[in-house]
Formats: structure tokens, C-alpha cells, sequence
């Protein structure tokens, strides 16, 4: 599955020989974040070893031959004291600085929601900008009764359900891959 934006940029999934670029995309599109600990072109690599990585959602923006933009949705669950609740979750997105603001990201997360509906995955997972990430119809965490392991402002802590009333009844506590958490 692939799909072009405005004719010249295209977005596929990452495959091996993508891997350096996205590794450094991925190091400068965080170096000058603020809630950033400048390491998440490490949890890149840890995550795609993981159980919960999925190649298909891996997933980069090309324009002219040139890797921008590249966003990860990886399995993760949602658990409460009946069971565990298959979710997804999406980190990181990051583009080029020379493409940020021009629609690569947003076309990014479109793109990786339509694949991972079409996949059969009812909802995602972030903690994000509290403006940038409604705009796709991402909801408060807090809303549903999902909390994370660790302290999150409620303003920061999204999901989204790619079915409806996919998260009913379900609430609890969000299990991160463990590779979120190796140094």
C-alpha cells in the first residue's frame, strides 16, 4: 500500500536499506524539542526488534528519492483487572525539518490510521501536542478511562478509535512495549 501526496511525495513502508536515514531523521527531528530526552531514534531501533513491532506500520515519506518523513505505530494493550486490550501505539513521528509544516506528518498519521484500520487495529495510542494531535480526532486518554504507567498531563494524553465505540467498557491502564522503557 502506498500513497502520493500532491504528486511528489510518497509514502511506503520503511525497509531495511531505509533504516540510517530514518535513524538520523528521526535524531535531528528531536533535537530541539523541549519534552524530548533526544533518544527516540534509539527506541526506533529497540522497538523494531520488539514483539509488538509491525513492518506495515512503519512507515516513510519520500520526495525525490529523499527519506522526510517516517512514523512508527507499534502494538501495545490496554489492561484492566479482566483483560488485556490490543491497542496500538504511535511513536514517533518525525520530518525533515526542511518538510515540517507542509502536511508530511499529518499525511504520515492519515495514512498510517487508514493502514491500520484496514489491518483490523480499532485504536491508537499517543501522548502529544495538545493542539496538534485533536486535529486528527484524537480524544483525551482520561476521556475513555486509559492512563498511562507513568505521569502524564491530561492535556498530553490522546487516543483515537479507528472503529466505533472500539474502546466501550474498556479502560485501564496502557502496557507500553518494554523497549519504551531500555535505556
Amino acid at each position: 500500500m502506498r500513497e502520493m501526496i500532491d504528486g511528489s511525495i510518497v509514502i511506503r513502508e520503511e525497509v531495511q536499506e531505509d533504516q540510517a536515514r530514518v535513524f538520523q531523521l528521526v535524531k535531528e527531528a528531536f533535537i530541539d524539542e523541549e519534552y524530548s530526552d533526544h533518544k527516540e531514534q534509539y527506541l526506533v531501533e529497540r522497538l523494531r526488534k520488539s514483539d509488538g513491532f509491525i513492518p506495515e506500520l512503519s512507515l516513510v515519506a519520500i520526495f525525490n528519492s529523499k527519506i522526510v518523513g517516517f512514523v512508527l505505530l507499534t502494538k501495545a494493550a490496554i489492561k484492566n483487572e479482566k483483560r488485556l486490550h490490543t491497542t496500538l501505539v504511535l511513536a514517533p513521528v518525525a520530518v525533515d525539518k526542511a518538510f515540517q509544516n507542509r502536511g508530511v506528518g499529518a499525511a504520515l498519521i492519515s495514512f498510517a490510521h487508514k493502514k491500520a484500520s484496514l489491518m483490523g487495529y480499532g485504536s491508537i495510542v499517543i501522548i502529544g501536542h495538545k493542539h496538534y494531535y485533536p486535529k486528527f480526532g484524537y480524544q483525551k486518554a482520561s476521556k475513555f478511562g486509559i492512563h498511562f504507567p507513568f505521569e502524564v498531563p491530561d492535556e498530553n494524553g490522546f487516543v483515537i478509535e479507528l472503529k466505533k465505540d472500539e474502546l466501550l467498557g474498556i479502560e485501564g491502564e496502557l502496557v507500553y512495549p518494554k523497549e519504551f522503557f531500555e535505556a
